[in-house]
């Protein structure tokens, strides 16, 4: 069971934090640039809301590319396909190609093919979702599905809930994307995957097997897709239970910025081992502190 911090509402007007003293000595940061390769960014709250990118995430970006560091965009939010999430990013600016957009939706695909699973399930998830999952070779509503996959529906019906619960009670397996239960947008928080998947399980008393951050199939993906070791990545993200438990869980390094869910005072509350190694209030900040901007 994840252990989740407390969510607060989401206040774009709120001050920034000042910058962290732990990642000021201009020897701490030459150190993180010398030993990592692979810098790992969280989307949502981290990199953009909705469709407008946060400050300065466009040019921390640039700094990133112009070092010769690779990366990927690495989401939990299912509620677009992979191939939707290249075009959003791209028309923002980024200019990135497949191979730098990773999603849960990608794990919970590795996982089933890795499994040998039936082709045949029921995706309760967007048409951009199952559009993936389609073309993977997946039935998404198949007559008589082996599983029942959950992701971040937002054109969710009731009529999916009945039939995702009839199925479950009925021993299909119960796969879930991710896990976050809230999503950050431009007008606060908007109910997520996983508090879809827990109306599921209040219903049928069974838990899903999640994909995504923090979870250890996703970390296996992501090693086996670029050829880097857990010691040479770096994951930026917002959340406390989902990106920065990938990093501790892991061996990841870990940055933490409080663009989206997470505020001072739950890294304050976190248990020791469940604190990032580095605080930001944003990745504008972490482009001024690392690149020396």
């Amino acid at each position: 069971m994840l252990a989740l911090c407390p969510r607060v509402p989401y206040n774009s007007d709120r001050p920034a934090p000042a910058a962290p003293a732990n990642f000021t000595a201009k020897r701490d940061r030459m150190k993180l640039l010398a030993d990592i390769h692979l810098f790992l960014l969280d989307l949502d709250g981290t990199f953009y809301l909705d469709a407008t990118p946060l400050p300065g995430a466009l040019d921390f970006l640039a700094a990133v590319r112009a070092r010769g560091v690779e990366f990927a965009f690495l989401t939990n939010n299912s509620s677009r396909g992979k191939q939707d999430y290249l075009l959003k990013l791209n028309r923002m600016g980024s200019s990135v190609s497949a191979r730098e957009v990773l999603t849960s939706a990608d794990a919970t695909l590795d996982y089933l093919d890795k499994n040998h699973f039936s082709k045949d399930l029921l995706l309760i998830g967007t048409p951009s979702l199952e559009a993936q999952f389609a073309a993977g070779g997946y039935a998404v509503r198949a007559p008589q599905p082996q599983a029942v996959v959950l992701g971040f529906d937002t054109t969710l019906t009731y009529q999916k809930l009945s039939d995702a619960c009839r199925l479950i009670r009925g021993g299909a397996e119960y796969l879930s994307t991710h896990p976050d239960f809230n999503c950050p947008t431009e007008d606060g928080f908007i109910p997520d995957s996983g508090a879809i998947a827990a109306f599921v399980t209040a219903s049928t008393g069974k838990v899903p097997t999640y994909f995504g951050k923090p979870y250890k199939e996703t970390i296996d993906m992501i090693g086996e897709a670029t050829g880097f070791g857990l010691d040479e990545m770096c994951i930026f993200g917002d959340r406390l239970y989902t990106d920065i438990a990938m990093g501790k869980k892991h061996g990841v390094t870990a940055v933490l910025v409080l663009s989206g869910e997470t505020r001072p005072e739950d890294v304050d509350r976190a248990a020791p081992g469940e604190r990032p190694d580095f605080v930001f209030p944003s990745l504008d900040e972490v482009d001024k502190v690392m690149f020396g901007k």
